[in-house]
């Protein structure tokens, strides 16, 4: 067990020693009996000197011993299961120079352990701990299929002596084992939501829905059997499933594939089935965990449906929802939403509305549908704008001139002074706390509503007392015209806040011809008969001539990457003509999806992406932490450059499409 402590004794004994040798050789020649004599004395120093260096390794070989044996001894009283693995070695050369037998069991004993390393016997023990001063290694170190902890200290070199450095191995093996069953055995809960359940019931009769929901049971029954776990359907719609944390792996690897499963049930006409997934897990308890799930799906339907998300008490993950949004609205919904924000104007002492910075035409165009349903309701509104530049001054110039609206626009200082206890807080066009005009006044107001058309992101204004949150919607400007249907005649609405409401519309479906449906043209219809001019429209969408020109300039910068007309500019752009550029974009042919990004004053990048075709742009900018919809989708980075942004965009495509 001894090693070579010798290696600790160099220095100035030795090289005294060599002088006085050398000297007694010299004099040896000149005189030889003293030189026999001084030859003499310096034979007994290197004997006793040999003998007292042999017998200080021997004492510090026992000291090693003893402190081995009484730690083992303490790990046995305590009940502990883990005898340690015990080395010293030099700590600058990592030569070893004493270990107990335990550790040569451990690491296996070589046939030389003349000079022996540690470093050599343990190349992948990391040390660097103990040159930190630290006490215990940070990262568990695995041998032979075996877990240790290191351990251990280091001693300084002192004067003459090199410095020591103590390693414990202790393991942990069984309580690694213990501490990863107890996580993978975790219950997880798991909500599954049929999304379009009442269309495809609706016009089956009673023996073909009954058949019908028996597809659905088989399908969803299939794809969690075989993981030990519990399924139950609770409600028409909805089921819970109960597993293992273990076999979430295997889901999210396969990127919950019942989403693609359940499509194989179809009703009457050839109508697909698509489903919600929420997963929570990590919860306190059921209760939580059962929460957390219900959170997801819900967030996965308010994001367009046939997806997955997974919640846990840190933040969401998404999977799927790369197709078309799937359309839960209906007119009883947006009637009971209409009831439920006019009783909360109602009891509103004033009214804020507020949209996302930049406000472009369908921010203000719905801002000004909610001003006038406020003044029917009678009660004091104003649109909360910020003083920087906006995308909707041709607008708001129009406005500030019809009258009741001379006192409806506020800086959110104003704002802020004016608050009042019952205030209500509107928010429109975004539904991200970090995207409003001034999240200060968000913080401070305790009444909210939030009525918006993009999918929910990760972070969502959370506690609004009404959400008006439909994805398939082309733009707020027609959520909030369906709310007005429900309230207000066509004849109370203003000819200019008519013209507003389709302004929005027209800009976010560009006029029509991209994510209108039926309910887009219904609303259309009603603001047509509100008085909406599609000339005056048409103006307020026109362009000056410098912004033209810029549009075009955008455009070609633009390259083909994998399908995708990508424009990097050096130079920051007017965030409108930036979007504007994206649109031209997706005129060329054998293009389904446009980005056009370029750096901001502030040392940041912003982002503007579109698609017509099969590519969701919101899941790929939802990757550089922006968001949107299918069709539209925006993103701000911080603190980057245009190269490092395009690197990083162009890892998100490539991502995006090995999973396709």
């Amino acid at each position: 067990m001894r090693q070579r402590i010798e290696n600790l004794f160099r220095g100035e004994r030795v090289l005294a020693l060599a002088a006085l040798l050398i000297f007694s050789s010299v004099t040896l020649a000149l005189e030889w009996k003293v030189g026999v004599a001084e030859l003499a004395v310096a034979a007994l120093l290197l004997l006793y000197y040999l003998f007292r260096r042999r017998r200080r390794a021997a004492q510090l070989a026992d000291v090693f011993e003893s402190v081995a044996y009484r730690t083992d001894s303490a790990t046995e009283t305590a009940m502990l299961s883990f005898p340690l693995s015990v080395a010293a070695f030099e700590s600058s050369s990592g030569e070893l120079i004493w270990a107990n037998d335990l550790f040569w069991e451990t690491v296996g004993s070589p046939e030389d352990k003349e000079g022996v390393k540690i470093t050599e016997l343990l190349p992948e023990l990391p040390l660097h701990w103990l040159e930190e001063g630290k006490n215990v290694c940070p990262e568990l170190f695995t041998l032979n299929g075996r877990i240790y902890s290191p351990e251990g200290t280091a001693v300084p070199r002192r004067g003459k002596n090199a410095g020591i450095s103590v390693v414990y191995l202790r393991e942990l093996t069984e309580l690694e084992e213990l501490r990863q069953e107890y996580a993978d055995s975790r219950p997880v809960e798991m909500v599954i939501i049929v999304d379009n359940y009442e269309e495809l019931m609706k016009p089956l009769t009673d023996r073909q829905r009954i058949e019908l929901r028996g597809k659905l049971d088989d399908v969803i029954e299939k794809w969690c059997s075989g993981r030990g776990g519990l399924m139950r359907r609770f409600d028409r719609d909805r089921y819970m499933f109960i597993f293992e944390h273990r076999h979430l792996q295997d889901f999210t690897g396969q990127r919950f594939s019942l989403l693609d499963e359940i499509e194989q049930v179809t009703g009457a006409g050839g109508m697909h089935a698509t489903a919600s997934i929420g997963v929570g897990l990590d919860g306190a308890g059921f209760e939580e965990s059962f929460s957390f799930a219900s959170l997801a799906a819900e967030m996965a339907m308010s994001r367009g449906g046939d997806q997955a998300v997974v919640k846990n008490r840190y933040g969401f993950e998404f999977f799927g929802g790369r197709g078309a949004e799937v359309e839960t609205r209906s007119a009883v919904h947006a009637r009971v939403v209409a009831a439920s924000l006019r009783d909360l104007i109602e009891e509103s002492g004033q009214v804020y509305i507020m949209g996302h910075r930049y406000a472009d035409l369908d921010t203000v165009g719905a801002a000004a549908g909610l001003v006038a349903l406020c003044r029917k309701l009678e009660k004091n509104a104003a649109l909360v704008l910020g003083e920087g530049p906006n995308a909707s001054e041709p607008l708001l110039s129009g406005l500030w001139k019809t009258a009741g609206y001379e006192n409806a626009l506020l800086t959110p200082q104003e704002a802020m002074l004016r608050l009042q206890r019952d205030t209500l807080l509107i928010v429109v066009d975004t539904n991200r706390p970090e995207q409003v005009e001034d999240r200060a006044l968000l913080e401070s107001v305790a009444n909210l509503a939030v009525i918006d058309h993009h999918r929910r992101a990760d972070t969502f204004i959370g506690n609004a007392a009404v959400e008006y949150l439909e994805p398939f919607a082309s733009s707020a400007g027609e959520l909030v015209t369906e709310l007005l249907c429900e309230l207000m005649e066509p004849s109370e609405l203003r000819e200019q806040e008519a013209d507003a409401l389709l302004s929005g519309i027209a800009m976010d479906t560009k006029n029509f011809t991209i994510r209108s449906g039926e309910r887009t043209f219904i609303a259309a219809s009603w603001l047509n008969r509100a008085g909406a001019d599609t000339t005056r429209v048409k103006i307020l969408l026109q362009n000056g001539m410098e912004e033209t020109v810029a549009r075009y300039n955008i455009m070609r910068h633009a390259e083909n990457y994998r399908g995708i007309a990508v424009a990097a500019l050096e130079e920051p752009q007017n965030r409108v003509v930036a979007s504007q550029a994206a649109d031209e974009l997706l005129n060329i042919r054998g293009i389904t999806a446009s980005v056009v990004f370029y750096p901001t004053a502030d040392g940041g990048v912003d982002f503007s992406a579109r698609s017509i075709g099969a590519l969701n742009v919101q899941v790929l900018l939802e990757k550089l932490g922006g968001g949107g919809n299918m069709s539209a989708a925006g993103a701000q980075m911080k603190n980057i450059t245009s190269a490092e942004a395009k690197e990083q965009l162009y890892g998100a495509i490539d991502e995006y499409m090995a999973t396709e």
